[in-house]
């Protein structure tokens, strides 16, 4: 009796980071990294990344275009822990010190094939007057020590956040050509 070793499937994750619109501020770069369970393990590819600085374009939506590439391939033998990105945006303020601008989390489509997110973007805010102004007069707003901690919900029922209007604040991540999903069963 031969024992069946476990099948396993591969989650391919092609597209990248188009753009964002953050109406307030300019000269945005955008880090990403990835979030998943303890079966998956990352095959080929990059799990973290940042990309260049980018101005708003001259046009009527003033998008922050970075056309980030993203390509990674995961492997793993159950679905639980589904792969998630997690989006960090940084800029300078008026002291010129890069402070986080927003931060965002989205799963990895679940189907195969062509898919657009949009992922509405937060920035911790501090919990009393005085930290604000201490904040802003040391030039270090409120920021995550690891981003990550925004695709996990444990531990953050009382966190102070400050939601940026989604409809303003948005980042755009756009599949090229696709989100795949391949099973795969070795022999």
């Amino acid at each position: 009796m031969t024992t069946a070793s476990p099948s396993v499937f591969l989650l391919m994750v092609n597209g990248q980071v188009e753009s964002a619109q953050f109406p307030e501020y300019d000269d945005l770069y955008c880090k990403y990294c990835f979030v998943y369970g303890q079966d998956w393990a990352p095959t080929a590819g990059l799990e973290e990344g940042i990309s260049q600085i980018t101005s708003k374009s001259q046009d009527v939506r003033q998008a922050l275009v970075w056309n980030f590439p993203i390509d990674v391939t995961f492997k793993s033998t159950n679905p639980y822990g589904w792969p998630q990105i997690v989006l960090s945006v940084y800029g300078p303020d008026v002291f010129g010190n890069d402070v986080v601008r927003g931060y965002g989390a989205v799963h990895v489509p679940f189907s195969p094939g062509r898919h657009k997110r949009t992922i509405p973007m937060f920035v911790p805010e501090s919990t009393s007057k005085l930290q604000k102004f201490t904040s802003w007069f040391m030039g270090r707003r409120p920021e995550y020590t690891d981003p990550k901690v925004v695709a996990q919900g444990e531990g953050r029922e009382d966190e102070n956040t400050e939601a940026e209007i989604p409809r303003s604040t948005w980042v755009c991540l756009c599949p090229s050509p696709a989100w795949l999903m391949l099973p795969f069963c070795p022999q």
